[in-house]
């Protein structure tokens, strides 16, 4: 019956993968609206059971992902290529990079450089003073007598104190812990692993499945129940994902425009805005990857660095550049610490982290395929050791230098006009106007909080239009060529999704979404181990000795042999 529908709708798909996650999709989306409560209750409570008991996990898992891809890379599998050793990278470097870093977080960058920062400076993670910091929020009267109750918090001897020299540099550590070499390690794993079992063609040539992962194990039963249940999850994954960035992009684009021309904040407002972006993110899909997604990358990484610069050269230029490099000294001596910390004291509370860097790390987990599938596409004819560099490095490079100008900037700013951020950002709760109330503080700032809309708006689309693409692979795997309206389909969905969801409960529904996503990814961190050992033991199992030689010492090798070959043919009988 599915593929009779398949037909007369004209679609290349799977058609039990493709109907079965829409339908799934939807039905989640209605029982939402009609059970809101129930829902938040049942998921808030397996959420909170999976933090408790299993954040440990989380936080050793996305630490083992990094380890693992640092050592495949410098191991002797990192001479092989993507695609067969004759194959050669289809993007130059810059459009590459472009396009990793606006699928993957730039609009999480727009959302957090200076919300977090921020953030932990006011309640630093090791201050061990969480719930002051509360009561002095619901207490203060003024922003400034926020910042002032802030200064004057007792901690306890090795702890740091809120508002701190010590906590301003904690509070760099951290938002690059969150959005460093970590959250980059959640998207390279995947994304290393599609790209090996889909253009290792003449050896596997499987499709762009988060099954295909699974070959080595269960052979080819990836195509039949098994495989298909792993795909469902996957798509649904996906699009609850990047829900969540989209509800982010949201609000952060409804204040913009509230700061801007006084657009009302609220529902409404908030689904026009969901309705026209996905319809640019519709207009870039019928474009195709390399003029609409390649196109609005470049043009947006360029918006995003001319913003830089303008922060840079208009703030405290000198004291940033300091500010880079010894955040990034900060950020490297933390690291080590942070990978492995686990806020265990005190004994009897998960603390600080849970609803931190768990939440984030299950979050970002569920964007793993989206991200991976999008990044193995645009990655082929690169070696193993190219595209492990190239993803762990180039953006947490770029992450870096964000998350230092921005977040030291705002810090300054803060140390100068004390209350100025502290009270929107941490007393009031409204962290998606954080970025505007730090550009207020610039020169043409209408002007920059104009820009940073767009900049969000191009991020936005750029997400829906890769995770479009990515969800129509998960459904059809390789087929060649397949209709526009698939991906047309899941552009439209996920706005629906988005807008369903705001317009049913508001900000509530992205909180019991980020609830429903933190529960979700659970599994997928289970599947990251798996793809580790698949793609430990399908290396093993494909690469010949030659193969595994670096580019220039494998052909000498083989020149050798073909002179050796030349002579043979020469020689008398």
């Amino acid at each position: 019956m599915l593929e009779k529908l398949q037909r007369a709708l004209g679609l290349k798909t799977n058609p039990v993968i493709f109907f079965s996650s829409a339908l799934l999709v939807l039905v989640f989306v209605v029982v939402s609206i009609a059970f809101t409560d129930q829902v938040d209750t049942v998921f808030r409570a397996a959420s909170d059971w999976a933090i408790t008991n299993l954040g440990w996990f989380y936080i050793l898992g996305v630490t083992s992902f990094l380890v693992f891809l640092l050592w495949i890379a410098f191991s002797r599998y990192g001479h092989v290529r993507l695609g067969g050793k004759d194959s050669r990278p289809e993007y130059s470097n810059v459009s590459w990079f472009g396009m990793l870093f606006a699928a993957g977080i730039g609009t999480i960058l727009m959302f957090w450089g200076v919300a977090e920062p921020v953030n932990h400076f006011a309640n630093p993670p090791f201050s061990g003073a969480h719930d002051q910091v509360a009561d002095a929020a619901e207490s203060a009267g003024s922003s400034q007598e926020f910042a002032e109750q802030l200064r004057e918090i007792p901690v306890g001897a090795g702890d740091t104190a809120p508002l701190s020299e010590n906590a301003a540099n904690e509070a760099i550590g951290f938002s690059l812990y969150h959005f460093g070499f970590h959250t980059w390690a959640i998207f390279a794993l995947p994304a290393l692993a599609f790209a090996y079992f889909a253009y290792f063609a003449y050896k596997r040539g499987l499709p762009f499945r988060v099954s295909s992962i699974f070959h080595p194990l269960l052979g080819d039963r990836i195509n039949g129940p098994i495989g298909k249940t792993i795909d469902i999850v996957a798509v649904i994954g996906t699009l609850f994902g990047v829900a969540v960035s989209i509800g982010l992009g949201t609000l952060q684009i409804n204040s913009g425009l509230n700061q801007l021309f006084g657009f009302e904040i609220g529902a409404t407002a908030q689904i026009l805005i969901i309705a026209v972006v996905t319809t640019i993110a519709t207009i870039s899909v019928v474009t195709g990857l390399d003029k609409g997604i390649k196109w609005l990358s470049n043009i947006n990484i360029w918006m995003a660095v001319g913003l830089l610069l303008v922060v840079l050269i208009a703030g405290s230029t000198v004291f940033l550049l300091r500010g880079v490099i010894e955040s990034t000294g900060n950020y490297l001596s933390m690291l080590v610490p942070l990978s492995f910390w686990n806020d265990a004291l005190p004994a009897n509370d998960w603390g600080w982290q849970g609803s931190w860097t768990v939440f984030y790390w299950a979050w970002t987990i569920t964007w793993a395929p989206f991200v991976g599938i999008f990044v193995a596409r645009i990655s082929k004819g690169r070696t193993v050791r190219e595209f492990v560099m190239g993803v762990l490095g180039a953006p947490v490079v770029f992450s870096i230098i964000w998350f230092s100008i921005f977040g030291m900037s705002s810090i300054n700013l803060e140390w100068s006009n004390p209350g100025s951020l502290v009270g929107p950002v941490v007393q009031e709760g409204d962290t998606a106007a954080s970025l505007f109330a730090f550009l207020e503080n610039f020169p043409a700032a209408e002007f920059l909080m104009a820009l940073s809309v767009l900049i969000v708006v191009i991020f936005f689309t750029t997400s829906s239009d890769s995770a479009s693409l990515v969800v129509d692979m998960l459904t059809s795997g390789n087929s060649v060529n397949p209709p526009v309206r698939q991906r047309v389909f899941w552009a439209l969905l996920q706005g629906l999704v988005a807008a369903t969801l705001i317009a049913a409960t508001g900000e509530e529904a992205l909180a019991a979404l980020q609830q429903v996503i933190t529960v979700i990814g659970l599994p997928f961190f289970l599947i990251a181990f798996v793809m580790m050992y698949s793609l430990v033991k399908a290396l093993k199992r494909d690469t010949s000795d030659l193969e595994l030689l670096p580019r220039r010492a494998r052909a000498m090798l083989e020149r050798e042999r073909g002179e050796r070959e030349k002579e043979a043919e020469v020689e008398p009988s």
